[in-house]
């Protein structure tokens, strides 16, 4: 079954709602305007349950097919949170709050799940339930872990559950997809090297923590490069480094870095922060100076369930009528790990073409993508779910 005709009507609208959330960016679980806009939307459309605040600010939309025999329930998953971005698009519906975008294109994700209810809603071409899921906090908040522990699964049955999410540098519309272990497991740290700072001309009368912290920072790159086996992945990364003062002439007392551990194996992501505790504590002992580590779990490895991997490669397949493609590993996180940890499911990458890559202040999402992933809901659950 190719793109559905019904999203080629509907394109319009659906990129009037994705323009204008993306022109109303909000971050974390503040995405009270985004949701309540999903909500009345969902009523709208008609959806036999609309329910708002699960997971602080999560909406879920409840669609029933003609019939439930089968008593199947499926859920679809979009986020709807920014980025504290500043936008450098200079689009005419760019961000109108200074310092936030939607920057991943959770306002394309959100809008296209919101087509796929409309349609479904209209049709109820299926034998089951569908369980729309309008997520907040994906980026760095969680927001998937909560509306789990709210208890979204259980209070509606959902037994299998899928999310998507766009893709730049995949051609507009194609896919992309591996079952298992696909996003990392995202964890971070915070270093403080405290050295003895002192006047910039005697180096020599004190200890320079930017000096070790520099020290420190090139040896931990050995962790990828020589404390773990070659064919397992992880990333270790400094992302901001700050000494205390900003004068000219004068040695800091202390240097705060903070950074990332990305990994897909669970023996890697239990060892390297060991190692990045042990290289720091022992370079800055050897300089003179003491480093403190704190390691702040973060997502889990995100792992597609292998027959509903299968099947999601399927439904892109008749999409689009070119055979999926297998996505590398993803060194990047991705909170549907938590809905995928309570219920088996796939995760696929839809084509953003050649666009600005996400997380970018150039970045914008393609509206002309709308269709294909819109007809990829749509079929996950007309195919999971016939009609009798």
């Amino acid at each position: 079954m190719p793109i559905k005709n019904r999203f080629a009507e509907l394109h319009g609208d659906i990129t009037a709602w994705r323009q204008d959330i993306h022109a109303n960016p909000e971050l974390l679980f503040d995405t009270h305007r985004t949701a309540a806009l999903v909500a009345e939307k969902l009523r709208a459309f008609g959806c036999d349950e609309v329910v708002e605040g699960i997971g602080r600010t999560g909406v879920v939309g409840v669609i029933k097919g003609k019939s439930d025999t089968a008593g199947k329930v499926i859920g679809l998953r979009a986020d709807m949170d920014a980025l504290p971005i500043k936008e450098a698009t200079g689009l005419p519906y760019a961000s109108g709050t200074d310092g936030k975008m939607h920057a991943c294109g959770h306002d394309g994700h959100t809008s296209m799940l919101l087509g796929a209810a409309q349609y479904l809603a209209e049709t109820r071409n299926f034998d089951g339930t569908c369980v729309v899921i309008f997520q907040p906090a994906e980026e760095g908040g969680g927001g998937g872990r909560e509306m789990v522990e709210d208890g979204m699964m259980d209070r509606w049955g959902i037994q299998e559950v899928y999310g998507m999410h766009n893709w730049p540098g995949v051609p507009v519309g194609q896919f992309q997809i591996r079952a298992g272990g696909f996003f990392a497991a995202t964890d971070q740290f915070d270093l403080t090297i405290e050295g003895k700072g002192g006047h910039a001309a005697k180096p020599h009368e004190g200890v320079d923590p930017t000096v070790v912290a520099s020290h420190v920072i090139v040896a931990l790159q050995t962790i990828a490069s020589r404390n773990v086996d070659p064919v397992k992945h992880v990333v270790v990364s400094v992302t901001t480094m700050q000494t205390e003062g900003d004068s000219y002439n004068v040695i800091p007392q202390r240097v705060h870095m903070k950074g990332t551990i990305r990994t897909h194996d669970a023996d890697v992501r239990e060892a390297a922060p060991e190692r990045v505790k042990a290289l720091a504590e022992g370079i800055a002992a050897g300089f003179g100076a003491r480093a403190q580590f704190t390691y702040l779990p973060g997502y889990p490895v995100m792992v597609n369930s292998e027959e509903q991997t299968a099947f999601a490669a399927e439904v892109a397949q008749a999409v689009t009528g070119q055979e999926t493609a297998e996505a590398d590993p993803i060194m990047g996180g991705e909170d549907f790990a938590y809905m995928l940890e309570a219920r088996p499911g796939a995760y696929i990458l839809v084509g953003n073409g050649d666009t600005a890559p996400v997380h970018h202040p150039e970045y914008n999402f393609n509206d002309e993508a709308i269709p294909a992933g819109c007809s990829w809901w749509a079929e996950i659950v007309e195919r999971r779910m016939p009609a009798a």
